[in-house]
């Protein structure tokens, strides 16, 4: 636990920034559930896909490919199944399998995703980021939607990082980066069209049972740091033992909002930090820029095939 986690009170569920996955599913039974967890072969998505299945849950733990998750998922008991974000192919093949399968879902956990590119990088003509956090997600999450549980969960990880999204928000006129690139702006931006994507998403589920939830997870030394330059990396290591949250802090407000029941669907669309429901910077509530974002995206899907 990191001197800050020692410092901050738990919020008012009782829950904080030194709690746990292991904490918020303490004494909850998930035999019977079936979750997907993305990004499950490290970090938050692996610590989160171990607790649910010390919890009794069914667990898909999705990666770029089988190979990479399989390991991961035979340590505990998890099904290893492919899902590559930035290749709408492969996110089709994975909805593909669990439907053949005959899976019903009862949450999905968008944690998979790409962080500060050093370097402009481009998927289909769009800025890698944008794609794979946000595009990738979407794609996923609404080619899954008509084969959810009644009462399935959809917890998006963003971050607290949309806050250094391009002072307009979502720079709908630079998609593809061409006009201009900077690595923690695009991050941001990304992070920002996670945010969105479930403040639209909740609003289109509203009534039906299903809910939508997005979070800031920490900030944590991840294997998402294995993009960013070297003094940037130093700066997280010399950090980590008083600042940082561990990977068991991490994941903890992904699990709560996946499992707790006393999160509530009136909290749908809602942003956590720490458990707790938090405020986001500027354009996170921005409806209009949602609904536009939504229809932008939902082109795109169209581009693609999906």
């Amino acid at each position: 636990m990191s001197l800050v986690s020692k410092l901050r009170p738990a919020g008012p569920n009782g829950f904080g920034y030194g709690s746990t996955a292991l904490d918020v599913t303490q004494g909850l039974d998930l035999t019977g559930k079936t979750y997907l967890v993305t990004g499950a072969n490290s970090g938050l998505g692996q610590e989160s896909l171990r607790v649910l299945r010390l919890r009794g849950a069914t667990v898909y733990g999705a990666g770029r490919s089988v190979e990479r998750v399989r390991k991961v998922c035979a340590d505990v008991g998890a099904i290893p199944i492919g899902c590559e974000l930035s290749n709408p192919k492969s996110v089709r093949a994975c909805v593909d399998q669990l439907n053949k399968a005959s899976v019903q879902l009862d949450g999905v956990l968008c944690n998979a995703g790409i962080m500060a590119l050093p370097e402009l990088k481009q998927v289909y003509g769009y800025e890698s980021q944008f794609f794979t956090n946000h595009v990738g997600h979407f794609l996923l999450v609404t080619t899954l939607l008509p084969t959810l549980a009644r009462q399935a969960r959809i917890v998006v990880v963003s971050s607290n990082a949309h806050r250094r999204a391009p002072d307009v928000g979502i720079e709908f006129d630079n998609l593809s980066g061409d006009k201009g690139y900077e690595p923690w702006t695009a991050y941001g931006q990304s992070k920002l069209a996670n945010l969105l994507f479930v403040r639209y998403l909740a609003q289109l589920l509203k009534g039906s049972g299903q809910t939508a939830y997005a979070l800031h997870p920490g900030v944590i030394k991840t294997n998402l740091t294995r993009s960013m330059g070297l003094r940037t990396k130093l700066a997280f290591t010399l950090a980590s033992p008083l600042v940082l949250k561990n990977i068991a802090e991490g994941a903890a407000t992904q699990c709560y909002l996946l499992t707790h029941p006393s999160v509530s669907a009136d909290q749908s669309g809602g942003y956590f930090s720490h458990c707790n429901p938090a405020r986001c910077y500027r354009h996170g509530d921005d409806m209009n820029m949602a609904t536009r974002l939504w229809e932008v995206t939902e082109r795109i899907a169209g581009q693609l095939g999906m």
